[in-house]
């Protein structure tokens, strides 16, 4: 079951001391181990959702097993600024290869890398043990338990998430459900008319400034109107 994000704070606050980046909790990431999927969150309605493989060993945070930490994180470093899609790491330093998805024989980290820090006593070794949010050539796999600890995505979908996401961002790694959460209003494109930024001083100026921010549509409508009464003008004075 899924804690509110105000009561982890105490957890954070106790188990992070070493932290270097200061936790956002404006931005949350949810992964879910059940669902094999995770959400990004910003300011609490969902921005995407996308489909992920965790550890096929299991779950857990102990030295010397390759599995998946629960709990909460957080994004402490993120790394491939402009790499190529498919591009291959090696120690968190680019080789210069770059590979096609579900290229045959080859299983490195690609394209981005999103590294963790653990905010709890239960995932407190995440950052030592490279717990990272990246790209695989595996795509075959994704959207189910195929990894050695991380989180896989398409190499695709982790550069999109890397540029969604910013440091310090909030992580729950969930064993449950993702839960039920709104999605994020989308931004309407607007065709209003910019006006000069000046403020009007008198109420004359306010009642200016109203009408030349009318819309676009507005405007068509107005003028229209204007037109149908201007003909009908024109016919009654023809007929007197």
């Amino acid at each position: 079951m899924l804690r509110p994000v105000a009561l982890i704070f105490g957890f954070i606050s106790i188990t992070s001391a070493f932290a270097v980046t200061p936790v956002d909790s404006s931005n949350q990431i949810i992964v879910s181990v059940r669902d094999q999927k995770l959400i990004l969150v910003q300011n609490g309605g969902k921005v995407a959702t996308y489909p992920v493989s965790t550890s096929m060993f299991g779950l857990g945070d102990s030295w010397g097993r390759m599995t998946t930490p629960l709990g909460y994180l957080a994004v402490e470093k993120k790394i491939g600024d402009n790499a190529p899609t498919g591009a291959v790491f090696h120690n968190r330093r680019l080789t210069g290869e770059v590979l096609q998805p579900n290229a045959p024989g080859r299983d490195p980290i690609t394209t981005r890398i999103i590294w963790l820090r653990g905010l709890e006593a239960q995932n407190a070794h995440a950052f030592k043990r490279c717990i990272y949010i990246h790209g695989t050539p595996e795509e075959k796999n994704i959207g189910r338990p195929a990894s050695y600890g991380c989180i896989r995505m398409k190499s695709s979908d982790v550069a999109e998430l890397y540029d969604r996401v910013p440091l310090g961002a909030l992580v729950q790694i969930t064993p449950d459900h993702l839960p039920k959460v709104q999605k994020a209003p989308r931004s309407q494109p607007t065709n209003t008319v910019v006006t000069a930024s000046a403020k009007p001083q008198n109420q004359e100026q306010q009642q200016g400034a109203s009408e030349a921010t009318l819309s676009v549509d507005q405007m068509r409508s107005g003028g229209a109107l204007a037109a149908q009464r201007q003909k009908a003008k024109l016919a009654l004075n023809k007929r007197l």
